[in-house]
């Protein structure tokens, strides 16, 4: 597995649980770091991701019923969920990925943690999302999350 995406399987772990218990994220990501060793940059991109992604989660989940009304999300499982708001964050918000490189990620991370028709969904849902980045990046942009401590 390449770097960046252990990194990022890291990230989707921790997102993973957090959006499934009541485990802080920085906890969560500590044990993740413990379990498989990063480099101290990737450690922290991966906790990029995460920080960047879970004050958006909410939105993120809107943008993308908004533009792939197709799939309902409260329909879509927690660890493709989490794939696509990972994804959309990386291309619409934090725009240090390609947007290619952002869907090839995140198609690989589905084959590793999804379901046999992951990978499928997760490309097809990212390709509609991706017509409409400047749309998902201004209202993502506007949107000012509530401060919480989430690493504790």
């Amino acid at each position: 597995m390449k770097p960046r995406t252990r990194a990022r399987s890291i990230a989707l772990q921790v997102l993973y649980e957090t959006d499934l218990s009541a485990h802080l994220p920085g906890d969560v990501l500590r044990t993740r770091l413990e379990e498989t060793t990063l480099p101290p940059e990737l450690a922290e991109f991966a906790r990029g991701i995460i920080f960047g992604v879970m004050p958006l989660r909410e939105q993120l989940d809107q943008v993308i019923a908004k533009y792939a009304p197709e799939w309902p999300m409260e329909q879509v499982a927690a660890i493709d969920r989490n794939i696509l708001r990972m994804a959309c964050w990386e291309f619409a918000i934090s725009r240090e990925t390609p947007v290619k490189v952002a869907i090839n990620e995140a198609v690989e991370l589905a084959k590793l943690f999804g379901s046999d028709s992951t990978a499928r969904f997760v490309n097809g849902v990212l390709g509609t999302l991706v017509e409409h980045e400047r749309e998902i990046a201004q209202v993502l942009k506007n949107v000012v999350p509530q401060t919480t401590n989430l690493e504790s």
